[in-house]
């Protein structure tokens, strides 16, 4: 039976200027619910030297503004949170926007500065997995008790819990074998790097679809989703030039852009994405990264509505 992709779609988080574009978001968060998305979405990079917002402040504001839609991160660096009081914002936010919480979470690359944040740069696979239970110890125990090799904690009181029970889905970023087998165990869906080009995802989707199916896992209970940067634009040669400038500025990298992002007339970028589906992509989360209210309407009008699996 064929039935609609549901999609997200990125809220603008970064500016120019010395404060942030207040109207525009107030403005595009409410019109992206009216236009039928299925999720709005942040990513997290504390330390940069571009203005961009904090995601979890950002969600919390995206969720007094809105009603319907879930509120997704993409992905929150728990290696250099606090787990304990990530898991307070968290609930909280889950209880303000009466459980729209998607919590998308990764371990980073290598370009995350550990020292920084004061914490450990060996074992970040152990640490991440740790944090991963600490969350769920916190958002499920009445009392919640940890015995880890980073966090250790007895009878540890927490409320309120998340709205979502048993806790909020939490979704892990991956990319190579071991990250896709973390998280088949210890996630409840799968989120494809958007660093990653769609060639990437068809293999690690095969992949993940071969670990789900070794744990005895539901395919059909696991979203498998997908950043998608990319540009609707008739002019090739104009979109992949905002791009490219929109990579550089943004993760000092300009050749990203031809390999990651998608460019092109709605057609085009339609047909793309079917690609993406046909692989496995049961959701995808459409990040445009220049003129952003203009893109979403064009996405919600000439492409969502197109992206159907059978």
């Amino acid at each position: 039976m064929a039935r609609q992709i549901p999609c997200g779609i990125a809220i603008p988080q970064t500016f120019n200027g010395p404060s942030a574009a207040v109207l525009d978001l107030g403005r595009f968060l409410p019109r992206a619910e009216a236009l039928g998305f299925d999720s709005l979405w942040v990513q997290e990079q504390i330390v940069s030297d571009s203005a961009i917002l904090e995601p979890v402040a950002l969600l919390t504001y995206a969720a007094a503004l809105t009603s319907k839609l879930r509120l997704g991160s993409a992905v929150l660096l728990t290696v250099v949170r606090n787990p304990v009081q990530l898991a307070k914002e968290l609930a909280t936010l889950d209880q303000l926007s009466q459980g729209r919480l998607i919590a998308g979470v990764g371990v980073g690359g290598a370009y995350l500065p550990e020292r920084v944040f004061g914490v450990p740069t060996e074992h970040r696979g152990r640490r991440f997995v740790e944090s991963i239970q600490v969350l769920k110890a916190l958002w499920t125990q009445p009392r919640a008790s940890m015995a880890g090799q980073y966090w250790n904690f007895d009878n540890v009181p927490m409320e309120p819990k998340p709205v979502q029970q048993p806790h909020p889905p939490i979704w892990l970023a991956a990319r190579d074998p071991m990250g896709i087998r973390r998280a088949v165990r210890h996630g409840d869906g799968w989120m494809g790097a958007g660093s990653s080009s769609s060639a990437d995802f068809v293999q690690q989707a095969a992949q993940m679809r071969a670990e789900l199916e070794q744990a005895r896992r539901d395919p059909a209970g696991f979203p498998m989703s997908k950043r998608v940067y990319l540009a609707v634009d008739s002019d090739s040669a104009r979109a992949q030039a905002r791009l490219r400038q929109w990579f550089a500025e943004r993760y000092h990298n300009a050749e990203m852009a031809p390999r990651v992002a998608l460019w092109g007339t709605p057609a085009q970028i339609t047909e793309a994405l079917l690609k993406l589906i046909a692989a496995g992509a049961s959701h995808l989360l459409l990040n445009p990264v220049f003129d952003h209210a203009e893109q979403m309407e064009i996405l919600a009008g000439e492409v969502v509505p197109h992206l159907i699996a059978d």
